[in-house]
């Protein structure tokens, strides 16, 4: 309810209703389409803007001109642009009093306030017409909501049956509400007679774009709004289509579904997935946290059956509506992994692939869900080796592999790029000189970094640790240690042995004894190798994607007896000792 009389109400209604015509026409589709799409759930149209939510107290400004800004300095310079010249030239004189009660400054305040470059000029004046005339937005957004019901306005808010297709319906349910917004802002910022400093075209559309913003928000779309953008939506979909991001997990759960996951499901035929109305519900390893999620939906079964996942199992499931989403149990789920699956009904496989579950880290879980429309058929499991699964089946665990006891190597400074390499029968002295370093020049790990970012400069350094059996050598984002002379001199009283890998998926694992290279390759496990080489590599999979440098370190270990661990790395990272090579 505002302070306007009812007569008043009744004579801004005729206003209205005569003056929203005159700007309707003038509104540009593109923004109008923009607005009246502001009702639209975020995940049921890529096109909706309806994640122009905000803080509704974001600074103690007015709610439409915090809505103002959410809604992004172009389309409200366009829609300014579109309008400017007809606010300017309109006849505001017929309104009724529509400010009375308001406060009115003296004319001679003064306001000092700092504009955004990124506001656009309708929005900079709505904002200093606030703080000259304090109240006269939140009595704009009231006028505008009452006069929405009122039975002469509430049918020029309505689409014409012209509108048939989702564009159009969008564009003619934003347009019409913002006609009456600007009808409405126009008439009170005459009135209010803000002084020569604010210019009163801008400050009309803005404050009138504001106040249909909050409005189209909470409106209830066009009643044939829904089956417009399903036809929409499936004009245009098209397969494949991939995207990726993450989902939370909630009771060990999350799941691919049409609206919501049931509360109990039953993991102990497969021990990963289960079939649910409408989707499917994903046994995970950690109970709570977010994992990342990768969604392919498909025009047809894969041809090949990807490899570096530990379980891989495809199901049925029917889709009452289609449009499924990646979602935790409470129905949220990361924008990008709503409703992607076919958007019309029918029977569809599900292939759903996990690895990391036995490592009770939600930066190590990680799953692809593979789609496609196909009728529906037994399950398959083609691979299921992780200990959780076994569990859930009632079956005995297996030994984890080797390779998983390195996976921390993903959580350290070292994951992106580095070299690690283990030398035995040498001191710490000799395998600094091995590396080219001087043994007598340490220096502040923090001091060499600082110096070559300074200088812009890549020159190699390394830290290293006496591990008694052996010395541990790590270079971050270095590549010394595969190098086969440092690799010869190293291993001059025992042996070396080194796994490298970078950012871009390049590793090189090297082998040395008694002064000689064995062998350094690019480990994808289909080479011949020497006999001291083939026992480290024995029964390592590098053919099988994933785990690839830690698979390295595990031969590296098996080469020279002692391995890194997590221990060792935070002892040499608590030293901050490092060396840098010279020679």
């Amino acid at each position: 309810m505002t302070d306007v009389s009812a007569q008043a109400s009744e004579g801004l209604a005729a206003f209205a209703a005569a003056t929203m015509p005159v700007f309707i026409e003038r509104i540009p589709a593109m923004p109008a389409r923009l607005l009246g799409r502001l009702a639209v759930p975020e995940e049921a149209d890529s096109h909706s803007v309806g994640a122009h939510r905000f803080d509704r107290s974001a600074g103690g400004e007015p709610e439409c001109l915090t809505a103002l800004r959410a809604l992004g300095p172009l389309p409200v310079e366009r829609l300014l642009g579109a309008l400017e010249l007809v606010v300017g030239r309109h006849d505001w004189s017929c309104a009724p009093d529509l400010v009375a009660g308001l406060f009115r400054p003296p004319d001679a305040q003064y306001v000092w306030m700092a504009a955004s470059g990124h506001d656009s000029e309708a929005t900079s004046a709505t904002a200093l017409l606030h703080r000259l005339r304090p109240g006269l937005a939140d009595r704009t957004v009231a006028l505008v909501r009452e006069l929405a019901a009122h039975p002469v306005i509430a049918p020029l808010l309505a689409v014409t049956p012209a509108a048939t297709d989702e564009p159009s319906i969008a564009a003619e349910h934003g347009a019409a509400h913002l006609g009456l917004a600007v009808a409405v802002a126009g008439a009170v910022v005459h009135q209010a007679a803000p002084p020569m400093i604010v210019d009163r075209a801008a400050a009309t559309v803005g404050l009138g774009v504001g106040a249909a913003v909050l409005l189209l928000r909470d409106a209830l779309m066009p009643p044939a709004y829904a089956a417009a953008l399903l036809a929409r939506i499936r004009a245009e979909y098209l397969l494949p289509r991939h995207m990726s991001g993450t989902v939370t997990v909630a009771e060990h759960r999350f799941g691919l579904a049409e609206h919501e996951l049931p509360e109990q499901a039953d993991f102990a035929g497969n021990g990963m997935v289960a079939v649910a109305d409408g989707g499917i519900v994903v046994r995970t390893g950690v109970a709570a946290g977010m994992v990342r999620v990768e969604l392919a939906v498909l025009a047809e079964a894969p041809d090949e059956l990807e490899s570096g996942w530990e379980e891989i199992v495809e199901v049925s499931w029917r889709a009452a509506e289609g449009r499924a989403s990646v979602m935790a149990p409470d129905g949220t789920g990361g924008r990008g992994l709503r409703r992607q699956t076919p958007p019309w009904p029918g029977e569809y496989r599900t292939r759903v692939h996990a690895r990391g579950r036995d490592d009770l880290d939600a930066d190590l879980e990680s799953y692809k869900l593979v789609v496609w429309g196909a009728p529906a058929a037994p399950e398959i499991a083609y691979k299921l080796t992780d200990q959780l699964g076994h569990r859930l089946r009632g079956e005995p665990e297996p030994a984890r592999p080797p390779e998983h006891a390195y996976r921390w190597i993903r959580r350290s400074p070292l994951s992106q790029a580095a070299t690690v390499t283990v030398v035995t029968g040498a001191t710490v002295e000799q395998a600094l000189r091995a590396f080219g370093a001087d043994p007598d020049q340490p220096e502040s790990v923090d001091d060499i970094q600082r110096d070559l970012s300074l200088r812009r400069a890549i020159d190699p350094w390394i830290t290293v640790l006496d591990g008694g059996d052996a010395v541990l050598v790590v270079e971050d984002n270095g590549f010394r240690g595969t190098d086969a002379a440092v690799l010869r001199n190293a291993s001059a009283g025992g042996r070396a042995a080194s796994m490298f890998w970078n950012v871009n998926a390049v590793t090189r694992l090297s082998f040395a004894e008694a002064g000689q290279l064995l062998a350094a390759f690019e480990p994808w496990g289909r080479d011949e190798y020497p006999p001291e080489v083939a026992a480290a590599l024995a029964g390592i999979d590098f053919a099988e994607l994933g785990d690839r440098s830690e698979k390295g370190l595990v031969a590296v270990a098996r080469f020279t007896g002692p391995g890194i661990t997590a221990a060792d790395l935070n002892r040499i990272r608590a030293a901050g000792i490092g060396y840098r090579i010279t020679g």
